[in-house]
């Protein structure tokens, strides 16, 4: 690495070679001697049980799983929900054990390779678990470190924190790199990277997005597992490296769960490649001359320079969680479910290594596959198993610790062994002892007169012999203790690895049942639609027919009288298609044409919409269709709706429903007048305001909805819609005022009215006598009777001559068509004293 680099942002001289002095976990002890043993020197020979045990392989290698544990400091939410309870783990990293708690009496113990408190910096985590294994990657040998479990423990923190801001923050992989770079030349050794993640068993490159589901290969000679279709990048300084790490982890997966805001839903990979060129290391082995010391330069000449390749990989696997803690639901349930099969398919590997299984499960997954040539052999792995102190989770952390005691099962069953084989050898030596003692007092028993004063000697020798057997079989016993213990955790784990497995299966069959239950709605779906369809073209035909023999109630219109000049024909054609309307909607069902009326679809609302009027058209459908809801459904639709189909149709139904006294409270009560004052006030289509009219004029007829239906605006909205000057909506606004007016009258005549009325308050007065001698019968025929209903009542008849309504009246009870109307209007004028003294004023006979 070039002078004046930066790492990490700051500048440096001279790069530091890595010390392999710090970390004393993988050297290898010098043997013990195996000479005899003397009398009373046995003694001597034990091992601490302070010490760790390192398991040897052949080539001298540790060859187990190295596992240390870190404890999470309690976060802001754990610090107010279990301010009340006792932290669930209790550390002691001087005897390297952890104590997690049952209840406030019990606790278990657990051992592990180094304890790492809460308080524990990132540096001595590095040191403790990462460095040894970077040190034998620089050697040669394969490396790995993996960091595992419960969702939002702290994996990625100890693995992947950059650091930017704060140097002493740096993770794993940023420390690593840095004594990598140091110990290595650019001239002569090269570095590169591959960064990659494994979600839902599929490997994606985290360097080049869109290198996706990348093939694992394996080497069938050598077993080497590599990827060489993933971005490699070769390293020169630590910037670049660091930059590459920021720009992989965005593009890592993520997700919200409970019990982490950003919970990583995929295992990443760094995967660091090293080679690096070993000259003169080899000089005057056997088989070479050497001259003074030196070898040859013939020798040197001829001697090729020797490469090392070596692999370092460091794996933040996901985070276990169980389903119920964590609310993952939809996708994230099934990201969750892939990562629990493949933690369940690493332990099964670790828990086969650790028995000397002849079979060992690497194709269970594709994490174990990619993870193959880092257990045993010559490879060299450190695991890091994160924890958190609350008693919450004490579930999920006795499973985490469980994972990393599997990687213990292998150092107690040799420490067993080795302990068994030397209290063979003891007992050996020992016997020996003994027949030799008894040997030598036999030959010279007589001979000599202090013989008694050596046989206690000799006695007092046995004696330490016999408390030596006596405590060797002591820690036998407690040895055995030890692996029963370990062997009862381990039965343990399995049960709670079966009941996981039974819990999975469960899942995938409620996934399946539910997947199976989607096909089945969405087909119920579509069957809808298609016979939606058919009621809505039925209904439109319906329409059509009866329009051409003269505008009516059913369908399209509201109160209006059905024409006596309709043909028969005519009116059986729509009688036949409204009971194929009606057998259909039977076969259909109501409630799921009104739950149509919701779809985000709008031509399935628009067919909706119009089976529902049409049916709303019928009495016998009217009460139904308020039971199940569809009133305020085509309530809602009126107010949300902008569709200028969907509002006319709409309204038009509320029409046909309106015509019922009962619904008519429920329309008001549920600011029906309000929604039709505003659709009059925003419509301009014709036919909209036609049943916009319809139904306040349907409104207008109850006496009890006087009062409010005047204060919500209901006969500004009338007067306002004669804008429009279509003759049906003007009929429909003239029968409205007819309607009112008529309401007025009988409350007039039963004392419940002494005032004005309100439709000449509001303005109505002038447009009525406009409008009394209209050309079109139905304006006319209305008109004509709200004259009649209001001169009825006293109060209103100086409103009335005034306006020149008298004049009107005496028309109609003159010239008007119909008896009936002809009657009244007579029966009124001479009721009135003040039409009878402006009469008689103008000289006027009645």
């Amino acid at each position: 690495m070039a002078s004046g680099s930066y790492r990490n942002g700051t500048s440096y001289s001279k790069p530091t070679k890595l010390d392999r002095t710090t970390s004393s976990t993988y050297t290898t002890p010098k043997p013990i001697s195996k000479s005899r043993v003397s009398a009373g020197g046995g003694a001597n020979i034990r091992r601490s049980n302070a010490t760790p045990l390192t398991v040897k392989d052949d080539a001298g290698v540790p060859g187990r799983v190295r596992v240390a544990v870190r404890l999470r400091p309690q976060n802001s939410e754990e610090l107010v929900a279990d301010a009340d309870f006792a932290d669930c783990v209790e550390l002691l990293p001087e005897l390297k054990r952890l104590k997690l708690r049952k209840n406030n009496w019990e606790s278990e113990t657990y051992e592990f390779d180094e304890v790492l408190t809460e308080s524990a910096s990132q540096k001595r985590v590095y040191e403790v678990v990462a460095k040894p294994v970077v040190e034998s990657v620089l050697e040669g040998y394969n490396g790995t470190v993996m960091a595992y479990g419960q969702t939002g423990t702290g994996k990625t923190f100890t693995l992947g924190k950059l650091g930017e801001d704060n140097i002493a923050a740096r993770g794993i992989m940023v420390r690593a790199m840095e004594d990598i770079l140091a110990d290595t030349s650019p001239s002569s050794d090269s570095v590169s990277v591959s960064y990659f993640q494994l979600y839902m068993e599929t490997v994606q490159d985290l360097l080049c997005p869109g290198n996706d589901n990348i093939a694992i290969v394996e080497d069938p000679k050598s077993g080497d597992v590599s990827i060489p279709a993933a971005t490699v990048v070769e390293i020169r300084d630590q910037q670049s490296f660091v930059e590459l790490l920021r720009i992989g982890e965005a593009h890592r997966f993520a997700a919200n769960t409970k019990l982490n805001t950003e919970s990583s839903r995929s295992h990443a990979i760094l995967m660091v490649h090293v080679k690096r060129s070993i000259k003169g290391r080899h000089d005057g082995e056997d088989g070479f001359p050497v001259e003074n010391g030196q070898a040859s330069s013939l020798v040197k000449s001829f001697r090729p320079p020797i490469v090392r390749k070596s692999k370092l990989v460091v794996v933040d696997l996901a985070g276990s969680e169980r389903i119920d803690k964590s609310g993952s639901e939809g996708h994230t349930l099934e990201e969750a479910k892939s990562i629990n099969l493949s933690l369940t398919a690493l332990g099964k590997c670790i828990n086969a290594l650790a028995e000397n299984s002849a079979h060992v499960p690497f194709r269970d997954s594709k994490l174990t596959r990619l993870l193959r040539d880092s257990f045993g052999g010559t490879a060299r792995t450190s695991l890091v198993v994160t924890i958190g102190p609350s008693p919450r989770h004490r579930g999920e952390t006795s499973s985490t610790i469980m994972f990393g005691q599997r990687n213990e099962r292998l150092k107690y069953q040799k420490d067993y062994m080795d302990s068994i084989k030397k209290l063979e050898e003891k007992w050996m030596t020992n016997q020996q002892i003994s027949k030799s003692n008894k040997s030598w007092i036999g030959s010279h028993e007589g001979c000599m007169d202090g013989g008694e004063a050596s046989v206690p000697s000799t006695s007092d020798g046995m004696n330490d012999d016999k408390q030596l057997l006596k405590n060797e079989k002591a820690l036998r016993q407690s040895s055995e203790d030890e692996v029963s213990s370990l062997k009862s955790q381990v039965t343990q784990w399995k049960r709670l690895e079966a009941a996981a497995n039974v819990e999975i299966v469960k899942l995938q069959k409620k996934l399946e049942s539910e997947a199976h239950q989607k096909e089945k709605l969405e087909e119920e779906i579509n069957i809808l639609k298609n016979k939606l369809l058919q009621l809505s073209f039925e209904a439109d035909e319906t329409r059509r027919s009866l329009d051409r023999g003269g505008s009516g109630k059913v369908f399209s219109g509201f109160d209006a009288f059905m024409s006596h000049a309709r043909s028969s024909q005519i009116r059986d054609s729509a009688n036949g298609q409204k009971a194929s309307i009606a057998k259909l909607s039977e076969q259909v069902g109501l409630q799921n044409i009104l739950s149509l009326l919701e779809s985000e679809d709008a031509d399935v609302r628009i067919h909706a919409v119009k089976v529902v009027a049409n049916l709303a058209a019928e009495e016998a459908n009217q009460e139904k269709i308020v039971e199940a809801g569809g009133l305020s459904s085509l309530l809602s639709l009126l107010r949300s709706s902008e569709d200028e189909t969907i509002r006319r149709v709409a309204a038009g139904a509320i029409a046909n429903l309106a015509m019922n006294e009962t619904n008519q409270e429920l329309v008001m009560a549920q600011d029906g007048i309000s929604l039709l004052s505003i659709t009059a006030a925003d419509a301009e289509d014709p036919q909209t305001l036609r049943m916009v009219a319809g139904a306040i004029a349907n409104l207008c007829g109850n006496d009890r909805l006087q009062t409010r239906l005047r204060a919500e605006g209901g006969i500004k909205a009338l007067l306002g819609m004669v804008r429009c000057g279509h003759p049906d909506v003007l009929a429909q606004v003239a029968r409205g005022i007819a309607n009112f007016a008529k309401c007025e009258s009988r409350a007039s005549m039963q004392g419940n009215n002494t005032g004005c009325s309100r439709l000449i308050e509001d303005g109505a007065l002038p447009w009525i006598v406009k409008n009394a001698n209209n050309e079109a019968a139905p304006i006319r025929r209305h008109i004509e009777l709200a004259l009649c209903h209001l001169a009825q009542h006293e109060v209103n008849a100086k409103d009335m001559i005034t306006e020149g309504a008298l004049w009107e009246l005496v028309r109609i009870s003159r010239d008007c068509s119909r008896e009936d109307i002809r009657m009244l209007a007579r029966k009124t004028l001479t009721a009135s004293p003040k039409f009878q003294a402006e009469l008689r004023r103008l000289r006027i006979e009645c």
